[in-house]
């Protein structure tokens, strides 16, 4: 009966044990202080390489993001034609007034493509992401879905698709407001996906300039130049580690912009938003490329690809139960490494160091039996699982032991001891019941005899007289 006890425990514990699932490590966006004064008052910066979060600021606020729409007028094109820019090519479309009139007397970004100019997929994308051409914008939609209205349903659809649950498109070009917004960190993901699943869109994103072909309309082709100042050289906003990708500008958004930029095989991104559009003066400034400059500079000279936690490192030892050792060491299941300021100690981080009381042998090596959580300015930074260094035989003597002295110290032990005894009390209470029974039983019967002798003497005396 103790060995099926002792078999029991043993396959129940290991079945636990293999039923609960790792963690593994769950990294979040951490955060860092810099001296870098922004202009733009929404800013995600990310890390294209790791997808770590190194900077961010109303991230997840919702506002007017003017051309950057743009965008996602490119990716629905890209998408249609699977991203292939010879199909993109043998495909071309012309506006008509309703592609125009809205944008009559705006002043909105154009590439001067005239009503009923021929002109190719391929070549209105160029125009919509290097020169921000609005009428583009409307002659894809129009050509492509029959109405702008019908081409915005798709692009609420694919931000929908992608996880951009902050946005709303009202129209394909950006240029009016009203129920079109989106946030910074939503426009990341936008941009990661166009970036990760079509090659054309970052080919076209990083031109800083482009000649469409001849026209009826133009000869002699049209000259695009990036509205982007970043990638354009001799601008006062050039930026030669920069590779693309878009800009936006209104009134009621401010202004808006969406980079790139790769130094010492690091690259990043980041999204802006409601960046200041003029000077103290009156004079327009591109405050959004000086605020991306001067992000980049910081992380490029500061944050290194630094490990902060070793998976050599012990961090603690648990108690075992019926082993031949009576304590396990634990580490961390894996090494951790991100980028990290190289002006702040990694001392700096909090470990917080949670293990389970104890654990029953047999204890395998890798076995979770904790975890550490890493913390910074009170931001976390990841959750690692922390796993046993070494496995842990079971001794069978001494689980014998322990389990028999666990029985006789149990709860169960004792009830089982008081009901033994109370059984025993009510026997004897049973037994001396009977005993007096008969006793009483037997005096009643002595009793009835000497009364019957009695009365047969007093019937012999009578009889005699």
């Amino acid at each position: 009966m103790k060995k099926r006890l002792i078999s029991f425990v043993t396959i129940f514990v290991m079945v636990v044990t293999l039923a609960v699932p790792m963690l593994g490590i769950s990294a979040s966006a951490v955060t860092f202080d810099s001296d870098v004064e922004l202009s733009s008052k929404a800013v995600y910066m990310i890390n294209l390489d790791t997808g770590e979060v190194v900077y961010s600021i109303n991230a997840d606020q919702q506002r007017v993001p003017a051309s950057l729409t743009k965008i996602m007028t490119c990716l629905i094109v890209l998408e249609a034609y699977s991203g292939d820019a010879e199909r993109l090519k043998a495909v071309s479309a012309s506006g008509a007034s309703d592609a125009f009139d809205e944008l009559a007397g705006t002043g909105c970004s154009n590439a001067d493509i005239q009503r009923g100019e021929v002109v190719t997929y391929y070549d209105l994308l160029h125009a919509l992401m290097i020169n921000s051409a609005c009428e583009a914008a409307n002659i894809l939609a129009i050509d492509m879905c029959g109405s702008i209205e019908a081409f915005t349903d798709k692009m609420n659809e694919k931000a929908q698709e992608i996880g951009m649950t902050n946005t709303h498109f009202s129209n394909a070009h950006g240029l009016f407001a009203d129920n079109n917004y989106t946030t910074c960190e939503d426009l990341a993901k936008l941009t990661r996906y166009a970036m990760d699943k079509y090659e054309l869109f970052m080919e076209i994103c990083s031109k800083s300039s482009y000649l469409m072909p001849a026209t009826d309309f133009h000869p002699e082709g049209t000259k695009l130049r990036s509205t982007n100042k970043m990638i354009v050289e001799g601008s006062d906003y050039y930026y030669r580690f920069a590779t693309g990708i878009k800009t936006g500008f209104l009134d009621s958004a401010g202004r808006c912009l969406v980079s790139t930029a790769s130094r010492n095989g690091y690259t990043y991104m980041i999204v802006s938003m409601g960046a200041a559009g003029y000077d103290a003066e009156g004079n327009s400034k591109m405050y959004n490329c000086l605020d991306h400059k001067e992000l980049y500079n910081w992380a490029f000279d500061y944050l290194e690809y630094t490990t902060i936690i070793d998976a050599s490192s012990e961090l603690g030892e648990v108690a075992v139960e019926y082993g031949i050792e009576d304590y396990v060491c634990v580490r961390p299941q894996q090494s951790f490494s991100r980028l990290w300021p190289n002006n702040v100690s990694v001392n700096q981080i909090r470990r917080k160091v949670t293990l389970d009381k104890s654990v029953v042998a047999p204890v395998e090596a890798g076995q979770k039996l904790g975890t550490v959580e890493l913390t910074y300015d009170g931001q976390t930074i990841t959750t690692i699982d922390l796993v046993a260094v070494a496995p842990v035989e079971r001794d069978n003597v001494k689980s014998d032991v322990k389990v028999s002295s666990s029985f006789t110290e149990s709860n169960h032990f004792k009830i089982a001891i008081i009901v033994a005894v109370g059984v025993v009390i009510l026997y004897i209470m049973i037994c001396i019941f009977v005993i007096v029974h008969k006793r009483n039983k037997k005096r009643y019967e002595d009793y009835d005899d000497d009364l019957y002798e009695d009365e047969y003497e007093d019937d012999e005396y009578y009889d005699e007289d």
